[in-house]
């Protein structure tokens, strides 16, 4: 068993710690515990080459400027169609690239009102997802827009 634990470990360059040799004993249709491979990797000093992990995507930059009170108050839900729009900026992994989705969701329908989806999250972005959203509601008083604070708004 410790020389099948050693033959994967060498097999995938020293990337596969306890847990993917675990599952590929597993699948080798070995009885094994996942405690014992990692005993038994700790006493053959076996150790997986750490990989650095890749940082979220986070648009707050800290505090800047001015704060607006906040007016919300984590109540996301309304009555009255087009008064609360909710926005905020995701990152998504596709094929070896990220893609940044910019969304306003209606806060009564929970309906989409605007996107824009790109391959950087700057004002560019944001600025389009937004005159997008006021060319198809023009007329909108009263309308609270609630962020995250990010630095695109």
């Amino acid at each position: 068993l410790m020389d099948r634990i050693k033959e994967i470990f060498l097999e995938h360059s020293r990337r596969y710690g306890y847990r993917r040799i675990y599952g590929q004993l597993r699948r080798e249709v070995y009885e094994i515990n996942h405690k014992k491979v990692q005993r038994l990797m700790q006493k053959m000093g076996l150790f997986a080459i750490s990989i650095r992990k890749k940082r979220k995507y986070s648009s707050y930059y800290g505090v800047q400027g001015k704060i607006k009170p906040d007016l919300i108050k984590r109540n996301f839900y309304t009555i009255i169609p087009d008064r609360h729009w909710f926005t905020d900026v995701t990152e998504f992994h596709l094929k070896d690239q990220k893609l940044y989705l910019s969304p306003i969701i209606d806060g009564c329908t929970q309906e989409i009102i605007s996107y824009n989806i790109s391959r950087h999250p700057d004002l560019k972005q944001v600025m389009t997802m937004l005159d997008d959203a006021f060319e198809k509601h023009p007329a909108l008083n009263g309308l609270i827009f609630h962020s995250d604070r990010g630095w695109q708004y």
